[in-house]
C-alpha cells in the first residue's frame, strides 16, 4: 500500500465515528431546506457548493424570512470565520503543498475534518503525504453530508419532530473537543468559549460564535504565557 493511500484510509477511519452524529444533522438540513421554500436541486447543491452545516441552517432560515441576498452572504461569512483559525492551525503542516491541493483541502475543511487531522499531525509530525489524511477525513465527511442531505430531501416532512435528531450534533462536537483538552490552557479555552457562547447566544448573525472563539483564544493564550 502506498504512503498516500495509507494516510487517506487512516483519515477516513478517524472520521467514521463522527459521521454517526453528522448523518442525522444532514437529514434535518434537507428537510428544513424544503420547508424554507428551496427546491430539491437547490437544497442539494447548497450541500455540494457551500458544504458548511451551520451556515446552511442559517441560510435556510434567512431564505424563509425573505432576507436580502447581501445579508445572507455576510451572515455566512461571519459564521464561517472560525475556519480562518483552523487554517492557521494547519498551515505549518500544509504550507509546502501546491495551490491546487490547498484549494481542495480548504473546500473540504470543516469542524469534523479538522479535529482528527490536527490531532494526527501533532502526534505524527510533518511528512510528505500527511495531507492525504485530511483529504480522507474531509472526503468521508463530504460524501456522508451529500447522502444525508439527499435522504432528508427525500423524506421531507415525513421526519417526525418527536425524533429530536438534532441532539446528535452536540454529542459529535463533544467527541471532537474532549481528546484535545490535554492541559490547563486548553481546558480554560474550552470552558471560557462555551460560557461566552451561552451568554452571547441571542446576538444577531451568529456573532456569539465569533465572540466565543475570541474569548477562548484570549483565555488560552494568557494561561499559556503564564505557564
Amino acid at each position: 500500500m502506498s504512503e498516500a493511500r495509507r494516510n487517506f484510509l487512516e483519515g477516513v477511519r478517524a472520521e467514521v465515528p463522527l459521521l454517526i452524529g453528522v448523518f442525522p444533522f444532514g437529514m434535518i438540513y434537507g428537510a428544513l431546506a424544503l420547508n424554507a421554500g428551496l427546491s430539491n436541486a437547490a437544497s442539494q447543491l447548497m450541500s455540494s457548493i457551500l458544504f458548511a452545516g451551520s451556515s446552511q441552517f442559517v441560510t435556510t432560515q434567512l431564505v424563509h424570512d425573505n432576507a436580502p441576498a447581501l445579508v445572507i452572504i455576510l451572515t455566512i461569512a461571519v459564521v464561517n470565520l472560525r475556519h480562518m483559525l483552523y487554517s492557521a492551525s494547519l498551515a505549518p503542516h500544509l504550507k509546502d503543498l501546491s495551490l491546487q491541493w490547498k484549494a481542495l483541502l480548504s473546500y473540504l475543511l470543516t469542524d469534523e475534518a479538522y479535529a482528527p487531522s490536527i490531532i494526527n499531525y501533532e502526534k505524527e509530525g510533518i511528512s510528505t503525504y500527511k495531507h492525504w489524511f485530511l483529504f480522507g477525513a474531509g472526503f468521508a465527511l463530504w460524501f456522508n453530508w451529500q447522502v444525508s442531505t439527499a435522504v432528508g430531501i427525500f423524506l421531507g416532512t415525513a421526519i417526525p419532530e418527536t425524533w429530536h435528531l438534532d441532539f446528535a450534533l452536540p454529542l459529535t462536537f463533544i467527541a471532537m473537543v474532549v481528546p484535545v483538552l490535554k492541559n490547563r490552557p486548553m481546558i480554560a479555552s474550552a470552558l471560557s468559549a462555551g460560557l461566552m457562547a451561552l451568554l452571547a447566544y441571542h446576538l444577531p448573525f451568529k456573532l456569539g460564535l465569533i465572540l466565543a472563539a475570541l474569548t477562548g483564544i484570549i483565555a488560552g493564550t494568557i494561561l499559556e504565557k503564564k505557564q
